[in-house]
């Protein structure tokens, strides 16, 4: 994307990039003689269409970072910028502290890389159905693009409220196409996300070549996260308990397991995006990426080789000791002072290069032997983006049944995750009794702690009220900073025809 929401060539946006959702699929072969005339007209025309709709769910830096974790933890109390300084990518430090303007390249960065994953789904809708193939094959195709141009607007929504709402391939003429309401954009993504759902195979439907693929599960995961944002908590509820019914995820039951390489893909995993670690991946834009830049951009500097970014607080620390205990789950979310670090040996402040920080985050960890076999490394991390797991529609399904009245209902499924989180240790993480406000507490507490780091607290406080009292003390002011700025970039291409959010 360069100067308006939507200018892709269709060659270049399609038929150039064709990787895939799941390792198995990340290798590509070249389209030769592929042109937009003599493209889409065979299912596997239809079927690189949709892999290369998929691949922008990978873009982290295009060119600019927009990790989730920039969003979710930096922009939060769990974690600051953390690097080798201030002025180590200062755009963060404008992130972190609510200073960040119109022109601050990680937010252009992310509208871009929302757009465009927009444009290429669009492309799927608009020129499958007239192909001539499986109509079972066609449907799941139509499927998952529906889920991920809905995925890309709910990034859109909750990131800069109402937003251009591109929802086929524009042509020309509405380049300068204005905001639509927030509202009409939560519209969008819940038809699409209906449609997805009513369209695609349930996890336990597809074959172990396709693991990774977006299934019936995420749609409606996706749709769960859709609703409680809108607080339509019966219906968020319902829709909940249908997820848990369904018997395609289970809680797996080492919380220490989920983020290894080993976990990928695990029981619990509903939406997970996928990276390999020999794709021989560069720097720069990663639009033909399908390597991780999360796991070299969170590991310590120094002897560990990493750059430093995502460090956890104190404050975040500290919840995990909240109830009087140490809360077992930290030892698998943050490394602290004199804990080995993988192969890569044991945490000091002398081997991390003097550094001062006391904690980083452990999820995306990645071994020195799980690097890439060829190629720089760095580009090429291997973790796959937890996205949504069971154990977040579990504490959705609690907020929902709180709001609802049933707190028998939300204290069934709070503790359900402290259950998994307890195992075999006796005298921690007792079930939850509390009725009330405290129970809603006790709701949001185990949402810090069981996701920690994995790019949720932010948007859980914006959603819930909490930023102002939260984050206040960080600089965050309410009817400014629910949202990011509008790139500029944007407006200025569109003259004007995109208009700024209120305090920028």
């Amino acid at each position: 994307m360069k100067n308006s929401i939507i200018r892709f060539l269709l060659v270049a946006g399609v038929l150039a990039t064709s990787a895939a959702c799941n390792k198995d699929f990340l290798d590509r072969k070249p389209l030769v003689g592929a042109t937009e005339e003599n493209f889409y007209r065979t299912e596997a025309d239809a079927i690189a269409a949709i892999n290369a709709a998929y691949a922008p769910l990978q873009f982290e830096l295009s060119p600019a970072g927009h990790f989730r974790w920039i969003w979710g933890d930096v922009m939060s109390d769990d974690a600051i910028k953390g690097g080798s300084g201030d002025n180590d990518a200062i755009e963060l430090l404008q992130l972190e502290t609510f200073t960040a303007q119109a022109n601050n390249e990680n937010v252009e960065s992310e509208w871009s890389a929302d757009y465009e994953g927009i444009y290429r789904a669009n492309v799927v809708l608009e020129r499958v159905p007239n192909i001539q193939m499986n109509e079972r094959l066609k449907a799941r195709i139509l499927g998952e693009a529906r889920f991920i141009r809905a995925w890309f607007f709910y990034n859109l929504v909750t990131l800069y409220g109402g937003v251009p709402l591109a929802d086929h391939v524009l042509a020309p003429s509405e380049y300068n196409l204005p905001r639509a309401s927030e509202s009409e954009v939560w519209t969008l993504i819940e038809t699409d996300l209906r449609e997805a759902a009513a369209a695609l195979p349930l996890r336990s439907e597809y074959p172990l070549s396709d693991l990774g693929r977006i299934t019936k599960g995420a749609a409606q995961a996706l749709l769960l996260k859709t609703l409680i944002w809108q607080q339509r908590w019966s219906e968020a509820q319902m829709l909940a308990e249908e997820i848990l019914s369904s018997n395609q995820y289970q809680l797996e039951p080492n919380y220490a397991k989920i983020f290894t390489q080993e976990g990928e893909n695990g029981p619990e995993s509903i939406f997970e995006i996928q990276y390999m670690n020999a794709s021989g991946g560069n720097w720069g834009k990663n639009n033909a990426n399908e390597g991780t830049f999360t796991n070299v951009f969170q590991r310590a500097r120094g002897q560990f080789e990493g750059y430093g970014f995502n460090i956890p607080t104190e404050n975040f620390v500290q919840e995990f000791f909240k109830e009087g205990f140490e809360d077992p789950r930290l030892k698998s979310t943050v490394f602290r002072v004199g804990d080995p670090m993988g192969d890569r040996g044991t945490f000091t402040k002398e081997a991390t290069g003097g550094f001062p920080y006391d904690y980083y985050p452990k999820k995306y960890f990645s071994n020195k032997s799980e690097e890439a076999p060829f190629g720089d490394p760095n580009p090429n991390g291997g973790s796959n983006d937890r996205v949504i797991r069971l154990a977040d529609v579990l504490l959705l399904h609690a907020e929902a049944a709180y709001h609802n009245g049933n707190e028998a209902a939300a204290r069934q499924s709070l503790n359900r995750v402290r259950a998994r989180a307890r195992g075999t240790l006796p005298n921690v993480l007792p079930d939850v009794t509390a009725t009330g406000a405290a129970l809603l507490d006790a709701i949001y507490h185990e949402r810090r702690v069981e996701l920690g780091l994995e790019g949720h607290r932010f948007f859980d406080l914006v959603r819930t009220g909490r930023a102002a009292q939260v984050l206040g003390p960080l600089g965050f002011n309410e009817s400014v900073h629910k949202y990011l700025p509008i790139p500029l970039s944007q407006i200025q291409a569109t003259n004007g025809a995109i208009v700024q959010n209120p305090g920028y």
